[in-house]
This record gives C-alpha cells, sequence and structure tokens, in this order.
C-alpha cells in the first residue's frame, strides 16, 4: 500500500515508541523508557523525545495510539493507565503546536484494528474486529471500511459485557488465569507447551469463555473477520479447537460459516496501527 510518510507512536506505562510508516514499511523507529510516575511534563518530554528523533521535513501527519479514554473532538486523553499524573492531557493540540502537522489520536485498541485494516490480515474485508486479548480485553471496530469508535471512544469495550458472575473480560483475558488457575498465561503456556494435562485444561476451559465473548461480538457487529491480537493470543493453538467449537452455537450459520478467525502476524503493529489512525482520518 502507497501512501504519505506518517508517524506512528505507541505509548504505554513503560516504554513510548515511535516509528516512520511509509507505505505500509516501518522504519527508523526509536523507543524510550516513560517515566510512568512522573509529572504531566515529564511523560510528554519523553514522548516528544522519541517523535523527534524521527521526525521529517516530508511526514505528512502523526497517529498517536494511547491506553485511554480519549476526547475524539479535541484529542485529549483521560486517565491514562499505568501514568497517574495524565489525568487530563490535551494531547493532540500540544502535538499539533510543537510539529505543526495533523494529528489524530485514538485509543490503542482501535489503533489495533486500524493497523490490521490497513497492513494486516483485515486489509481485503469491510467488517472486521480486531480483538486484543491481553491483561484485559479490547477491541476495536471496522465498519464499511473504517475505523468506528463511537461517540465517546467507547465502541468496541466488549470485555464490560456481564458475564456470568462477572464480566466478559474476569473469563476472557489474562486474568481468567490468573483468577482461575493461581498462574500467569505464559506460564501455563509453558507447561501446556510441555503437555502438563492441567495447563491444557486451563486453556480448553478459557477457550469456551473466548467463544461466548465471541458470539456477543458477533451478534453486535456481524464482522467478516476477527483478528486475534494480544499476549494471549500467542497461545492460540491450545484454546482454538475450544473455541471453534463453542462458536459452532452460533445462531446465523451464513455467517458462522464465514466468519474467519486469525491471529496477528503484522511485524510492529502498535506503531503501524497508531499511523493507520492518522491515515483513516484523513480520509475525511
Amino acid at each position: 500500500m502507497s501512501g504519505p510518510l506518517v508517524v506512528g507512536v505507541d505509548l504505554g506505562g513503560t516504554s513510548v515508541r515511535a516509528g516512520l510508516v511509509d507505505g505500509g514499511r516501518l522504519r527508523e523507529v526509536r523507543s524510550a523508557p516513560v517515566r510512568s510516575q512522573g509529572s504531566m511534563e515529564d511523560v510528554l518530554e519523553d514522548l516528544v523525545g522519541v517523535l523527534d528523533a524521527v521526525m521529517r521535513p516530508e511526514v505528512a501527519g502523526i497517529g498517536a495510539g494511547v491506553p485511554s479514554v480519549i476526547d475524539l473532538a479535541t484529542g485529549t486523553v483521560f486517565d491514562v493507565q499505568n501514568i497517574p499524573s495524565w489525568k487530563e492531557v490535551p494531547l493532540r493540540d500540544r502535538l499539533e503546536r510543537r510539529y505543526g502537522r495533523p494529528v489524530t489520536v485514538n485509543n490503542d485498541a482501535n489503533a489495533f484494528a486500524a493497523g490490521e485494516k490497513y497492513f494486516g490480515k483485515a486489509r481485503p474485508f469491510e467488517h472486521a474486529v480486531g480483538l486484543i486479548i491481553g491483561t484485559g480485553l479490547g477491541a476495536g471496530i471496522i465498519a464499511n471500511g473504517r475505523l468506528y469508535s463511537g461517540a465517546s471512544c467507547g465502541a468496541g469495550e466488549f470485555g464490560m459485557l456481564p458475564y456470568l458472575d462477572g464480566d466478559f473480560e474476569a473469563y476472557a483475558s489474562g486474568q481468567f488465569f490468573e483468577r482461575v488457575h493461581g498462574a500467569s498465561g505464559r506460564e501455563l503456556a509453558a507447561r501446556a507447551e510441555a503437555g502438563d494435562a492441567a495447563a491444557l485444561a486451563a486453556f480448553v476451559e478459557f477457550g469456551r469463555h473466548l467463544g461466548e465473548a465471541l458470539k456477543v461480538i458477533c451478534y453486535a457487529v456481524d464482522p467478516e473477520i476477527v483478528v486475534l491480537g494480544g499476549s494471549v493470543s500467542k497461545s492460540h493453538r491450545f484454546f482454538q479447537a475450544a473455541l471453534e467449537e463453542t462458536f459452532r452455537t452460533y445462531a446465523y450459520s451464513i455467517a458462522r460459516e464465514r466468519l474467519r478467525i486469525e491471529v496477528s502476524e503484522t511485524e510492529g503493529i502498535a506503531i503501524l496501527g497508531a499511523a493507520a489512525l492518522f491515515l483513516d482520518a484523513a480520509r475525511g
């Protein structure tokens, strides 16, 4: 895919990364630690430090993925995860004033979905969901070929929907393994790799819960493809069969047969996805 030169920025609670995205190719990536317990200005200084390192005169715009709630109209981020001082930061305004380029800010799950649409496995599809399965369960929605964020950047929060005695996030994310089985998903994956029966059973149980979540997602937005990302997705082979078996009870047979469930293989998806936020917004 050809296109303008864009900078993608991925802000996390421990580090910030930025890179140039040129026609779908990621280059000149820079990263730095984030002073997560520092002041708002400390963190902003860490962020612009990596941005300064990759900016070029020909850059058309900047996209930033942030783990937070965002006012899309103003580009203000609220309550950024693991950065206590970032309660309310006018990030778009600060970056546009510094760099003189248009800036698009959205949350990290939406960045993932946009990245898969523009550069990954969702490219051929008009209706897609990017589902991040990590310490939480977050999703971004592609509808009619465009990112759909909702009125308040709250679309795709399927993990918050009630399920059993809690919500889907409690059963269909990494939280499930710690809470129910007393071990991390990474630890159980290592044990499953070695053939441990209890660990393999834990992933089967997890796959059934994720299958129930997938049915809810499909009833809500009816995608053509769901792309799985996040740390737990790397253990897909251990829960794939249980996930697919549970999804067979989805009521609409045509949609059930057509739906593709894929695992992201897009290298650098966080930065590519951030850049895709700008590309999607620039379409008007």
